[in-house]
C-alpha cells in the first residue's frame, strides 16, 4: 500500500477551467494542445530564419527540438515542469509515434520499387560504396565508444546501430536540397536521387537487423524475430497487396475516392504497425511496408497522400523531433574526451560517406568536381537517422551522452551540405547570345520558339488552343516548349512529383517508362504534338515559388525562346469572376516581366476553345488586337499577324487614335501598321477576308471603353500590349503589371468569356541592366543551367547530352 501511495495519480484529460481555479497545464488535453502549438511555432519560425541559408526544414526541426529540450529552454525547471512535465511525455511520445507511423507510410508510398529495378550500375555502385565504407567506420567507431562512454552495452546490436547511423542518406531531405540548389533535374541530381533511394532501402533492412539483435540478447529470440519478420512480409504480399490492388483499380481518375477505401487503408496501416511491434521489430516497419506495396499506378496513392500528409507532416511529425530533442542533453557532452569523441564521430561519418562515394563515382568515370559534390550530397542525414538513434536509446543500446553526440553529428552533416555544395559546385554559365528574342522580326520565315508555362489542367486546353492559333502556315516553323511548373514544398507529395518527373530518366508523362500512370495534365499536349506539325517538347520545373522564375529564365535562354507565355495568377470561377491562386504566383509573373530574356505574354484564361481540345480542322476563333501605339503594342500586332495566317482565325486590328506617344514611337507605329497592311494585302488573308484593319477615334476613357465593349460579342481572344500609349482605363487595380489596358481587360467589368493575352516586348536595355544585377548577386554566373526533362522517346528530335553542365539539351 505504501508503494501504491507513492505512485503519481493518473493525469485527467480535461480541466474544469481557469475560472474554477483549475490549471489547464495539469491536464492531458490542454497540455498537449499547448505543446503542439509551441512546437509548430518554434520549428516553423526557425525554418523561416534558416530559409536564406537554403537549409531544409528538418534542420530547423532538429534544432527546435534541442532548444525546447534540456539543452536550452529545458534548463529552466519551471518551464519543463509546466510545459513538458514527465507525466505528459508518454502522451507526447505516443502522438509523435502515431505521426511517425503514418509518415513512414507516406515514405513507402513515395518509394517506387520498379524505379529501383531500373537503377543504373553507376548509381548502384555509388550507393553500395556509400554504405559499405561508413558502415565499416561506424563499427570501428563503436569499439572506441564502447571502451570509453558506452561501457557495458551489448556489443553486437551497438555495432550494427553505429554502422547504420553513419551509413544513412536521407532521401527526402536530399531531394529538397537538390531542388533548392537547382540540381534536381541535372544528371548529378538524378544520380544522387537514385543512389539515395537504394541507400534508403538498405538502411531500412539494416535497421530491422539492428532492432532484431537489440532484443533480449538471446540468439534464438533474434532468429525468431527475423523469421517472423520475413513471414510478415510474405503475408503482406500474399494477402494484403491484392486487397490494396483491388481498391486501387476501383478508384477512377477524376472521381472522389470512397471513404471506406481510405478508412480500410488506414486501419491496415495501423494493424501492420501492431503486427511488427508484436514481432519485436517496430511499429513503423509495418506502416512502411504497406506504403511500399500500395499500387503506384492510377490516382489511389496520390489521393491517399493528399488525405493525410498535411496533418501528419505539419502537426504530428515535428512532435517526433521535439520528442528527440527532449532526450538530447548537450550538457552530457562535457570535457575534452567527450568533445573529442564528437569530432571523431563526425569525422568518421563524413570520411566514410564522402570518400566511399567519391571513389566509386571516379571509378564510374564521373568528373572530379561532380564526384566530390556527390559525396557531400550523399552525406545528408534526416529523419531516418533520428529514428535509428531513438530506437537505440529506447532499447538501452545508446546512453544519453552517445545519443547527444549522434544527434549533433546528424545535425552537423546535414547543415553543411548546402553551403559546401554551393561553394564547390556552381552549375551556372553565362547564357549564349541569340538573335530572335521577339515575335516581331525582319525574317518572318525563321523558326518561332515559344516557352508555354502551365500550372494545372485548367490552363492546358486554352494553352493548346493558343498554340494552334500561333502555328502559322509554315511547316515546323513553330517549336513549343511546354513547361509544367511544380511547386516543391515540404510536403511528402512533392517528392512523389520528383519520382514522376525523373522515373527512368524519362518525362513524367511518358507511358514508355513502364509506369502506366501517365500524368493527365499533359496527355493532351502529347496528343496534340502527334496530330499536328508543331514541334512540342516537354519540360519540367520543380522548385520553390520564390526561385522558380530562375528555372523559366534559364530554360528560355537555353532554348532561345522568342516568347514566354505565363498563366495569369487568377483563374476563372463558375460565376465568371477571377479568383487569385496565391500571391506567390503573382510575384512569379512580376519577376519574369522584369528579368525575362525575351518577350513575355500573360494569358488571362477564360476558356479559349472550351474545356476540351479543339481539332485543327475545327478551329474558328476571332481575334482582336487593340493597338494604341508603343513597342508592346507593336509586338502584340506582330503576334496577331502570325495568328492571321491560320485559316481558322479572323483577325481584326483596332487602332485607337490619337495615341499618347512620342514622335519616334509614332513613326515606328506608322511603319509597323503599314507593313502589317501590306503583308495582309499580299497574302491569302486578304482574299479570304480573315484580316481587317479599323481605326477608332477615342479621345477619352469612356469612348475607349465603349469601343472595346462593342467588340465583346464577336471576339474570343484579345491581344494587347502591356505598356501602350494609352490612358488608364480603370481607376484602381491590383494587377498593375498588366498595364493600363490589360488591367481593364482582366476586370469582370470587361468580360467573363473572352480570353486575353497581354504582351510585353523584350527590351535589350532593361535586360542588360538585369543581367548586370544578377551577375553581381551570383558572382560569375548569370543564369542557372537547369537541364530539362530528357526528350528520348518523346519527340523525334535527338537528345544531346552537354558536358560539365549536368546534361543540358541542345535545342
Amino acid at each position: 500500500m505504501a508503494m501504491a501511495n507513492n505512485c503519481p495519480a493518473p493525469i485527467s484529460v480535461t480541466s474544469n477551467g481557469s475560472w474554477d481555479g483549475d490549471s489547464p497545464l495539469h491536464h492531458a488535453l490542454p497540455l498537449i494542445i499547448l505543446q503542439i502549438c509551441l512546437v509548430v511555432v518554434v520549428t516553423h519560425g526557425l525554418a523561416f530564419l534558416l530559409r536564406p541559408m537554403r537549409q531544409p526544414r528538418v534542420v530547423a526541426e532538429i534544432i527546435g527540438g534541442i532548444l525546447l529540450g534540456p539543452s536550452a529552454l529545458g534548463r529552466n525547471e519551471r518551464f519543463m515542469s509546466n510545459v513538458f512535465p514527465k507525466q505528459s511525455l508518454t502522451v507526447l511520445d505516443t502522438l509523435a509515434n502515431i505521426g511517425l507511423i503514418f509518415f513512414l507510410f507516406l515514405v513507402g508510398l513515395e518509394l517506387d520499387v520498379h524505379s529501383l529495378r531500373r537503377t543504373g550500375k553507376g548509381a548502384l555502385a555509388i550507393a553500395l560504396a556509400g554504405i559499405t565504407l561508413p558502415f565499416a567506420l561506424g563499427i570501428g567507431t563503436s569499439f572506441v565508444l564502447s571502451s570509453t562512454i558506452v561501457k557495458g552495452t551489448r556489443q553486437a546490436p551497438f555495432l550494427v546501430f553505429m554502422g547504420v547511423a553513419l551509413s544513412i542518406t536521407a532521401f527526402p531531405v536530399l531531394a529538397r536540397i537538390l531542388a533548392e540548389l537547382k540540381l534536381l533535374t541535372t544528371d548529378l541530381g538524378r544520380m544522387a536521387m537514385s543512389a539515395a533511394a537504394v541507400n534508403d532501402v538498405a538502411a531500412w533492412v539494416l535497421l530491422a537487423l539492428a532492432i532484431a539483435l537489440s532484443g533480449s540478447g538471446s540468439p534464438i529470440v533474434s532468429l525468431w524475430v527475423l523469421l517472423t519478420g520475413i513471414a510478415f512480409l510474405a503475408g503482406v504480399v500474399i494477402f494484403v497487396r491484392p486487397v490494396l490492388h483491388w481498391m486501387a483499380h476501383r478508384t477512377t481518375e477524376g472521381e472522389p475516392i470512397k471513404e471506406s477505401y481510405v478508412c480500410a487503408t488506414l486501419v491496415i496501416v495501423l494493424a501492420a504497425g501492431f503486427a511488427t511491434d508484436a514481432i519485436g521489430i517496430h511499429a513503423l516497419f509495418g506502416a512502411f511496408v504497406i506504403g511500399v506495396v500500395v499500387p503506384k499506378d492510377g490516382p489511389f496513392a496520390g489521393i491517399l497522400i493528399e488525405k493525410i500528409e498535411d496533418l501528419v507532416t505539419s502537426l504530428f511529425l515535428p512532435l517526433y523531433f521535439v520528442s528527440s530533442g527532449l532526450k538530447t542533453n548537450v550538457a552530457t557532452i562535457s570535457g575534452g574526451r567527450s568533445w573529442g569523441l564528437l569530432v571523431l564521430v563526425i569525422t568518421n561519418a563524413c570520411i566514410g560517406k564522402i570518400l566511399g562515394t567519391i571513389v566509386s563515382a571516379l571509378l564510374a568515370k564521373i568528373p572530379v568536381r561532380e564526384a566530390v559534390t556527390l559525396g557531400f550530397l550523399m552525406n545528408t542525414k534526416g529523419l531516418v537517422e533520428l529514428i535509428v538513434l531513438n530506437i537505440g536509446r529506447d532499447r538501452k543500446v545508446l546512453n544519453d551522452e552517445t545519443f547527444a553526440i549522434m544527434v549533433l553529428m546528424a545535425l552537423f552533416t546535414t547543415f553543411i551540405t548546402t553551403p559546401i555544395v554551393m561553394a564547390i559546385y556552381k552549375p551556372a554559365r553565362r547564357a549564349p547570345p541569340y538573335k530572335h528574342r521577339t515575335v516581331e522580326r525582319s525574317d518572318m520565315d525563321s523558326e518561332f520558339r515559344v516557352l508555354a508555362c502551365f500550372r494545372s489542367d485548367r490552363n492546358v486546353a486554352t494553352m493548346i488552343s493558343l498554340v494552334e492559333c500561333s502555328r502559322g502556315t509554315r511547316r515546323r516553323s513553330l517549336t513549343v516548349y511546354a513547361m509544367h511548373l511544380m511547386e516543391l514544398s515540404e510536403r511528402s507529395s512533392a517528392i512523389s512529383m520528383v519520382h514522376k518527373s525523373r522515373r527512368n530518366g524519362l518525362p513524367f508523362w511518358n507511358k514508355a517508362s513502364g509506369c502506366g500512370n501517365a500524368d493527365q495534365l499533359v496527355i493532351a499536349f502529347e496528343a496534340y504534338r502527334q496530330l499536328s506539325s508543331v514541334t512540342l517538347r516537354p519540360l519540367t520545373a520543380i522548385s520553390d515559388l520564390d526561385t522558380i522564375h530562375e528555372d523559366i529564365i534559364a530554360s528560355a535562354q537555353r532554348k532561345r525562346a522568342s516568347l514566354i507565355i505565363l498563366p495569369f495568377h487568377k483563374v476563372q470561377r463558375m460565376d465568371g469572376t477571377l479568383e487569385s491562386t496565391g500571391h506567390a504566383y503573382h510575384l512569379v509573373n512580376q519577376r519574369l516581366l522584369r528579368r525575362a530574356p525575351c518577350s513575355v505574354a500573360i494569358l488571362i484564361d477564360r476558356g479559349l476553345g472550351g474545356t476540351t481540345q479543339v481539332p485543327s480542322s475545327e478551329v474558328s476563333f476571332e481575334v482582336a488586337v487593340l493597338f494604341f501605339g508603343g513597342p508592346d503594342d507593336r509586338e502584340a500586332l506582330a503576334y496577331g499577324a502570325r495568328m492571321a495566317e491560320h485559316p481558322g482565325i479572323l483577325l481584326t486590328v483596332l487602332r485607337f487614335s490619337p495615341s499618347v506617344t512620342n514622335p519616334q514611337d509614332l513613326e515606328q507605329d506608322e511603319e509597323c501598321i503599314a507593313n502589317f497592311r501590306a503583308r495582309m494585302a499580299s497574302s491569302s488573308a486578304a482574299e479570304e477576308g480573315s484580316a481587317r484593319y479599323e481605326e477608332v477615334e477615342a479621345e477619352d476613357r469612356v469612348k475607349i471603353i465603349a469601343a472595346i465593349k462593342g467588340l465583346l460579342r464577336r471576339y474570343n481572344l484579345f491581344l494587347a500590349g502591356r505598356s501602350p500609349a494609352a490612358i488608364p482605363l480603370v481607376e484602381r487595380t491590383d494587377c498593375a503589371e498588366l498595364g493600363p489596358v490589360g488591367s481593364y481587360l482582366a476586370s469582370p467589368e470587361f468580360s467573363t468569356v473572352a480570353s486575353v493575352l497581354v504582351i510585353q516586348r523584350y527590351d535589350p536595355k532593361a535586360d542588360a541592366l538585369n543581367t548586370t544585377e544578377a551577375a553581381s548577386e551570383a558572382g560569375d554566373a548569370t543564369v542557372y543551367d537547369v537541364p530539362d526533362t530528357p526528350l528520348a522517346l518523346v519527340t523525334p528530335e535527338s537528345s544531346v547530352r552537354g558536358k560539365g553542365n549536368g546534361g543540358s539539351q541542345t535545342p
